[in-house]
């Protein structure tokens, strides 16, 4: 019976009752009684999908442990890689969601897998443009509705933010040199 048991908690699938009759008498236990008892009287009760991982036993033996869905990824062009290289086909800007106002620079780029996507251009001023190759990492700009990716500054032919002070290794900017 406890082996038998614990391949039901190991093992996901759905376990019927009759796979839990012991093969010979065993002496007698207080959990087998109440597993017994409480297995008899409950009714059918579906698990919520959300709530899936905190599972009473009892749940989990009836029908098993539900498999969860995988998470949608917030950069799908980038799947399993950290950057990738793209080539500029436009470059402009955009307006902000309600709250923010201003012009946020973005550029429409077609990265080495084909795909086009929208990136945002961090920091101040820029020098992309038309055909120029840039470095794609992920990463979406609040405020700005469908862009989902950031473009690497101090990589390629995007330069680095000239003159920053704090945060210099986000925007590609070398620590200033002091007299």
């Amino acid at each position: 019976m406890p082996l038998t048991f614990l391949r039901c908690l190991v093992r996901p699938a759905v376990i019927s009752k009759a796979s839990f009759a012991p093969a010979r008498p065993l002496r007698p236990s207080i959990t087998a009684a109440a597993f017994q008892n409480a297995t008899s009287f409950l009714p059918a009760r579906s698990i919520p999908s959300s709530r899936a991982h905190k599972c009473t036993l009892i749940q989990v033996l009836r029908q098993g442990r539900i498999a969860r869905k995988a998470r949608k990824l917030r950069s799908p062009q980038l799947k399993d890689r950290p950057e990738l290289k793209g080539v500029c086909l436009k470059v402009g800007t955009t307006k902000p969601k309600k709250p923010n106002s201003g012009e946020r620079k973005i550029a429409r780029v077609r990265l080495s897998t084909g795909k086009v996507i929208t990136a945002y251009i961090p920091g101040e001023g820029h020098n992309v443009q038309q055909h120029s190759v840039v470095m794609v990492r992920g990463g979406r700009a609040q405020d700005c509705p469908g862009v989902k990716y950031h473009l690497v500054r101090g990589a390629l032919d995007l330069g680095g933010v000239g003159s920053r002070i704090t945060s210099r290794s986000k925007y590609g900017t070398k620590k200033p040199k002091t007299a």
